[in-house]
């Protein structure tokens, strides 16, 4: 970071974080692409640039074939979510929560990293990938269970009903969870400040969340390496990686 950065938006941000005491994290996909995992549509290797979404993520299509997404999670996303792990912006925020300063983690990532760093109260507005349930009986997978399975079965049944087996994720054309949504609002209505990282604040209804606590009265951090459509509404701005950034904000808890 530049030595700008540090004496003038960092510090300030260092300053609210050590005064806040429910601080509430929001994250997208910027913060997983510093673990490996493709962003969607941000750069010209993103996900969906390379796989078509209405094949490989539409509920309709799935529901009516499987076969596509089956086939993309063998050769695909299985590799990247079993091989990706925590790095120093995911350790960082389970490093404040620890520290009794951060209330929860709202995220829209699917990878279940938050988790795998040792942050506790996690709310996944689009689910999580490792979780593979059947849609029939309710049989909980996990990932390495149906990779395995598909060696010889695709799409996978259900070992126990023979069902039909769905990952635990939002697809294009469900809703997003009511419970998830629910949680989140009340962490946000309680929140006296939240960090926005990593997301480019345009996919609704999540990306409405920074202004909602806004609006409640809670400061707002923007950290993203790219501008946002929040950033005129944010009170701080660090254009930074969250690997970069969220370790200097922990130590300012560790400070304090």
């Amino acid at each position: 970071m530049s030595p700008e950065s540090e004496d003038d938006a960092l510090a300030r941000t260092r300053a609210r974080v050590a005064g806040a005491s429910k601080i509430v994290a929001f994250t997208g996909a910027g913060i997983s692409a510093e673990s490996g995992i493709p962003t969607y549509r941000d750069c010209d290797d993103s996900l969906w640039r390379r796989y078509d979404p209405d094949l490989f993520a539409n509920i309709d299509v799935f529901m009516r074939d499987s076969t596509y997404y089956w086939n993309f999670f063998k050769d695909v996303r299985y590799q990247v979510i079993s091989s990706a792990r925590p790095n120093p912006g995911h350790e960082a925020l389970a490093e404040m929560e620890r520290a009794g300063k951060l209330s929860a983690v709202i995220t829209q990532n699917i990878d279940g990293l938050h988790r795998a760093a040792g942050s506790r109260r996690v709310i996944e507005l689009h689910g999580n990938t490792r979780r593979i349930s059947c849609l029939a009986c309710s049989r909980t997978y996990s990932m390495e269970e149906v990779r395995e399975q598909l060696e010889t079965e695709l799409p996978p049944p259900c070992r126990i009903c023979g069902g039909k087996l769905k990952p635990d994720v939002v697809f294009f054309g469900e809703q997003l969870p009511q419970a998830a949504l629910s949680e989140a609002a009340r962490v946000l209505a309680e929140c006296d400040l939240l960090l926005a990282i990593g997301s480019s604040l345009q996919i609704y209804p999540a990306a409405g969340m920074p202004q909602q606590a806004k609006l409640g009265g809670a400061g707002l951090v923007i950290i993203n390496k790219t501008p946002t459509p929040y950033d005129d509404f944010a009170d701080e701005l660090l254009p930074h990686a969250a690997g970069e950034v969220l370790p200097l904000l922990a130590d300012a808890v560790s400070e304090r």
